[in-house]
């Protein structure tokens, strides 16, 4: 009897401190999440690309669920909170890089608060839109994923040229996509020589940073604009909007989740097509729900092609993946948990708007600057300044010529189309 007891007493004792573990791993990851959200050029990736360098003592510390219910939910928050400096700071993330004219133009008019409450009201609708996909996604493309991986050059080629055709100067537009392509192919071919700090970096840091957050940062710094007091008085867009916005940014967000190759990015440029390609046109309150929604999905559809196909399509994915792997059912719960913190955290954030108005922006631009240089050498080395130099002039073009910056998503687009198509190996 004394026997059975102490065997009873060892597995609750191991399931609770499992449950706490879990508990504990997911609080971190939320605060994991808020600051690689916040801070300009950090992105998700690099810090779970960090959780799992430290893995070791982690698992100690947390067991094997508590790590991935970190990795699950700083991923899932980073994709509320980042909207916070892709509204005010101007730098984005590389998910987000395409919604920071309609928030600026928000901003502009004295609604920054609102850009950044429709970004977190994006996220959630993204979320909750894309569990069904997430089910249909488990049961029906894993025998089709053959097949899929054979047309994903194929579609990214329509992609481009759809951005391309309905471009206001498609000529320009096709020079500045072929261009930024050349250099994305150049860097990822060479990316071992991205040697920092910590090793081997994510090359795309200083690829993605010089093609659409310097050039931001230095026209800032030449110019300042006068930002008026910002209100909030409630948000202004209906719901049946944010309902049609959010599922097609989740649709968008669950296709490039289980692509391989596209990442929100490409979703998001795919969004942002008008037939008459004038993206300054695009509704901005609508654009910011469809590419939340988009980025979210994208993360939380990402979960889905790891457990059906064993594929990662994020760094985030090959930490999570180098685990021993929990339930779905556990991930999925953390992921929901993670999104409702995320929306309360971004919230709470765009209530600082205040505070952040009154800092001179050239003063933030020039700070942020040299913490984005310092950031690609660190993570990158020489190889990281050298395609954060030639980038940021790729990337001031579209500012000369009058044409969308999207068209420099070509950065990645061009070398994962010719890669799928088997025309070059990384």
């Amino acid at each position: 009897m004394d026997e059975y007891w102490t065997a009873r007493v060892n597995i609750l004792s191991r399931r609770y401190c499992g449950m706490l573990g879990a508990v504990v791993g997911c609080v971190v990851g939320v605060v994991l999440g808020t600051i690689s959200g916040i801070v300009p050029g950090v992105h998700s990736n690099t810090v779970a690309g960090f959780l799992a360098g430290v893995s070791g003592p982690l698992l100690v510390l947390f067991g094997p669920e508590g790590l991935a219910a970190a990795i699950v939910a700083m991923m899932v928050t980073h994709t509320f909170v980042d909207a916070v400096p892709s509204t005010f700071l101007g730098v984005p993330d590389p998910d987000t890089v395409l919604s920071v004219l309609p928030a600026h133009r928000l901003c502009l008019a004295g609604h920054g608060e609102e850009a950044v409450r429709v970004s977190a009201l994006g996220s959630v609708a993204g979320f909750v839109l894309c569990l069904p996909l997430f089910v249909v996604f488990m049961l029906v493309l894993p025998p089709m994923q053959g097949y899929i991986d054979w047309g994903v050059g194929l579609v990214i080629l329509v992609a481009a040229g759809l951005l391309v055709v309905f471009s206001r100067s498609p000529g320009w537009a096709f020079a500045v996509f072929g261009v930024s392509g050349v250099l994305g192919v150049f860097s990822l071919g060479y990316a071992h020589f991205s040697v920092g700090v910590f090793g081997v970096g994510e090359v795309l840091l200083p690829l993605l940073t010089g093609l659409f957050g310097v050039p931001v940062l230095l026209l800032s710094m030449r110019s300042v604009v006068e930002v008026p007091p910002q209100r909030f008085s409630g948000l202004l867009i209906e719901r049946r909007e944010v309902i049609w916005s959010g599922l097609r940014g989740a649709v968008a967000g669950a296709v490039v989740g289980w692509l391989p190759g596209f990442s929100s990015g490409t979703a998001n440029a795919l969004l942002a097509i008008r037939r008459d390609g004038d993206f300054e046109r695009v509704d901005a309150r609508g654009y910011l729900v469809a590419t939340s929604a988009a980025n979210t999905a994208n993360a939380v559809l990402g979960i889905a092609a790891l457990y059906a196909v064993g594929r990662m399509r994020s760094g985030a994915m090959v930490a999570l993946g180098s685990l021993e792997l929990p339930s779905l059912s556990f991930v999925v719960l953390v992921a929901g948990v993670a999104a409702l913190c995320g929306y309360g955290v971004t919230v709470a954030g765009s209530r600082c708007v205040p505070v952040l108005m009154r800092v001179s922006q050239r003063l933030v631009a020039g700070v942020v600057l040299v913490f984005l240089v310092g950031m690609s050498f660190v993570f990158c080395g020489p190889f990281g300044l050298l395609v954060l130099a030639a980038a940021t002039l790729v990337g001031m073009v579209p500012g000369l010529v009058d044409v969308p910056r999207i068209f420099c998503m070509g950065a990645v687009m061009v070398p994962v189309m010719l890669f799928t198509l088997d025309v070059i190996r990384f």
